[in-house]
């Protein structure tokens, strides 16, 4: 990424705190947040579109504000799909209510009995909830979560076993945690990778090119050309499956939209 270039006219810049900033560029503000990493990764955010930027330690503000006019057109492109996608309200666990599970979506039934707590699916078109009588919002949504939780799980686990050899791993370490702005990450050092629970509510070949795509990672690190010509040999539908996931209807806790650039040059950048 080039850094020389300044722009023709002054470019507003409001300090915040010592570590994040706020940049308006083409009208649009941008959160700023600098960190001891390498590359740049600006993420576009659910539900209204709102910008973060992270940004390596020895980029100027010059260098941000161009890489983020490159990128421009990404940064409207992303925000008119947050505009116009599906979203879900807060769900509330109660009968009626609408919840997504595999991709598919189904009527809840809440059912309160003395028996066990538990969360089946009855039919094509209804989950059942179990839950004790009296039980609240926080009770309800602890014994879905858990369900939830567990059927990824039974999923993501065979899925993991028959990618890792693929890349080279015996057999990767992998958990299951609730991700606010990504739908997996992985530790190269540990060879463990995450997987964000709100997968087990899309497709299932969403959640496989999650697992593929956090497993390459461990191979190579960056969103180069290296990395995607990994994809492509082993996961040629991967770009079809990406935009579908970030099609899907979406909550304010919803992952982002992120862009990562590649390694900047301090010289080009420097503060």
């Amino acid at each position: 990424m080039t850094s020389g270039w300044q722009p023709p006219s002054p470019w507003p810049r409001i300090r915040m705190t010592t570590d994040l900033d706020v940049l308006v560029v083409r009208g649009v503000q941008v959160a700023v947040v600098r960190k001891d990493i390498k590359n740049l990764h600006i993420g576009v955010y659910p539900p209204d579109g709102h910008v973060r930027v992270a940004a390596p330690l020895v980029l100027s503000d010059s260098a941000i504000r161009a890489a983020l006019v490159v990128r421009f057109s990404w940064i409207r492109r992303h925000q008119a799909q947050f505009a116009g996608q599906q979203r879900e309200s807060r769900r509330e666990i109660v009968t009626g209510e609408s919840h997504w599970y595999l991709g598919r979506r189904y009527r809840l039934s809440v059912v309160e009995s003395t028996g066990a707590p538990g969360v089946r699916i009855a039919n094509l078109h209804t989950i059942e909830l179990r839950c004790r009588p009296g039980s609240d919002y926080e009770q309800r949504e602890t014994i879905l979560g858990r369900w939830y939780r567990a059927r990824l799980k039974e999923l993501a686990g065979p899925i993991v076993e028959s990618w890792s050899p693929v890349f080279g791993v015996e057999k990767a370490d992998w958990r299951v945690r609730v991700m606010r702005t990504k739908w997996g990450s992985c530790s190269a050092g540990s060879e463990r990778i995450w997987l964000n629970l709100d997968l087990i509510k899309k497709p299932r070949r969403c959640l496989e090119y999650i697992v593929v795509h956090e497993l390459a990672h461990l191979v190579e690190r960056r969103h180069g050309r290296p990395f995607q010509a990994l994809l492509d040999e082993f996961l040629p539908k991967w770009r079809f499956i990406r935009t579908e996931l970030g099609s899907l209807p979406i909550t304010d806790s919803a992952p982002a939209v992120e862009y990562f650039s590649a390694e900047p040059s301090p010289r080009a950048g420097s503060r």
